[in-house]
């Protein structure tokens, strides 16, 4: 039996969940689920700057389980971004 998820804090709640190529209709595209924890992680990562521990803190996970959540996100955005995926944040 698996160890039970921990409860992980996201204060990130976008307006906009939604991120495709200009030019390209939706019919066309191949879509990539982004959770929320990896949208809160990038955001603490990238945006606020924090590290890898801090980040851990204000998201209430270890720093190792910060670090899978932050890989994870970051291989989902660069697949979008070079294969021309759309990207959907899961609320």
């Amino acid at each position: 039996m698996p160890r039970p998820r921990g409860h992980r804090r996201i204060r990130f709640n976008p307006d906009i969940t939604f991120y495709k190529p200009h030019g390209v209709p939706m019919r066309h595209l191949d879509i990539i689920e982004l959770s929320k924890e990896e949208a809160e992680a990038l955001r603490l990562k990238n945006v606020k700057e924090l590290t890898q521990n801090q980040a851990a803190r204000e998201m209430n996970t270890s720093q190792s389980t910060f670090q899978r959540i932050l890989t994870s996100a970051e291989k989902k955005v660069s697949q979008a971004i070079t294969q021309g995926k759309a990207i959907r944040i899961n609320k």
